[in-house]
């Protein structure tokens, strides 16, 4: 009796694996169709909602433009913040790294420390702000620039003498 069930367990198991193994060829047959060039080889269901949205007006695709001169898309919803804009970046940067590179690991607390994204030479700099705010809608162009908030050295810029003169004073 015990070894029936197993058995009923073990075809229902198959039948589970074989029908997730059809859908993943499915599913990689149409990512490899041209018309569906721009999904993710391992897309989310925010990735498939996003792009839905993007068809339907609701979503916009934006030019992100490094500084080498290089540029891809990305897509986000159109009541989306930097902060949406700066991960659906880093998303495609961490596909294109894996997909020519392998595993590489980028800092993007440095990155985004050093620099941030611009559109038409106005910096985004706070990370709530709506997109639209900076005028940007679809088919805008977004670049990277050096951020101003870089951390300077208190003594950065004073001359020795003055620093001489400083250390002179604490002394007295």
């Amino acid at each position: 009796m015990e070894s029936g069930c197993k058995s009923e367990e073990n075809v229902g198991y198959s039948s589970i694996t074989a029908k997730k193994a059809q859908l993943q060829s499915m599913l990689s047959a149409l990512l490899d169709d041209p018309i569906l060039s721009d999904v993710s080889k391992k897309p989310t269901l925010a990735d498939v909602d996003t792009l839905i949205n993007l068809e339907l007006g609701s979503a916009m695709k934006i030019t992100f433009v490094k500084m080498d001169g290089s540029s891809f898309d990305v897509a986000v919803l159109n009541s989306a913040t930097v902060k949406d804009l700066k991960l659906a970046i880093r998303k495609k940067i961490n596909e294109m790294e894996q997909a020519t590179m392998g595993h590489r690991h980028i800092s993007w607390r440095h990155v985004w420390a050093n620099f941030c994204l611009s559109h038409h030479n106005e910096k985004l700099l706070d990370d709530n702000s709506v997109l639209i705010e900076y005028g940007i809608h679809n088919n805008s162009k977004v670049s990277q620039k050096h951020s101003k908030r870089r951390k300077h050295r208190f003594f950065h810029g004073l001359s020795k003498r003055s620093h001489h003169m400083l250390s002179l004073s604490k002394r007295a």
